[in-house]
């Protein structure tokens, strides 16, 4: 009986330069993908609404619609990974982009590497998915039934608290989490700038779970944007 193959994962390309979008096309084809293109936000909308891609590359600077609102609008509707390609390079762009629901950012130029890497990274992410049962950091052992939390064996107590805020990188492993995100997920809307909230618990989380917390293993510090659960 003849073998069925896994159909190749679809990308969508949304990004109006005609060179990149060339470049880009042209790499994600000759590594097996199948890539779907968009010029403008509206269309990317419009295809990702009809297409059902595994994955979303997106520019910030389109012409009719930030990518910043693309990417918002996306997440309303779809878990798809969205990873933005862009020009700009300051944090609050980062931030930005992320806070709108991308899962990582890339800034131009880049190389095929790095980009094939970051793509890897995030289909494997979504085809993880939820995390259930137990879940393994070095170790540390996090059992997400029970809530109980083990390091080299020994029941670590986490406040409800600490133990939201290291459910919720776990949820996210590999993905940049703001402060934003963080805060709403773990606090609720109502602290939206309350940064110090994050910083606080996550020294708390470091001294309990890692070797050395002042060099961590695992949870690691995005600079100015917020934290990452590292994925292995």
């Amino acid at each position: 009986m003849k073998r069925h193959e896994e159909p190749a994962p679809l990308i969508l390309l949304v990004e109006d330069d005609v060179q990149i979008r060339r470049f880009v096309s042209t790499t994600l084809e000759s590594q097996g993908f199948e890539v779907r293109e968009a010029v403008t936000g509206a269309l990317g909308l419009s295809l990702a609404a009809e297409i059902k891609p595994n994955m979303v590359i997106l520019d910030l600077g389109l012409p009719d619609m930030d990518g910043v609102e693309v990417a918002r609008h996306l997440r309303d509707t779809s878990d798809v990974p969205i990873l933005v390609l862009s020009a700009r390079s300051l944090e609050s762009a980062k931030v930005a982009a992320l806070d709108a629901g991308a899962d990582d950012y890339l800034t131009k130029p880049f190389g095929v590497d790095e980009l094939m890497a970051r793509i890897r990274a995030a289909l494997r992410r979504a085809e993880a998915g939820r995390v259930h049962g137990e879940v393994v950091l070095g170790d540390i052992r996090v059992d997400l039934v029970k809530r109980q939390v083990t390091r080299t064996g020994k029941d670590v107590h986490l406040t409800p608290i600490e133990y939201r805020l290291l459910a919720v990188l776990i949820r996210n492993r590999g993905r940049v989490m703001t402060y934003r995100q963080l805060l709403k997920d773990v606090w609720g809307g109502a602290h939206g700038d309350d940064h110090h909230y994050v910083r606080i618990y996550m020294a708390q989380l470091r001294h309990k779970l890692e070797q050395d917390p002042a060099q961590p293993r695992h949870l690691l510090t995005e600079t100015g944007i917020g934290y990452r659960l590292a994925e292995a």
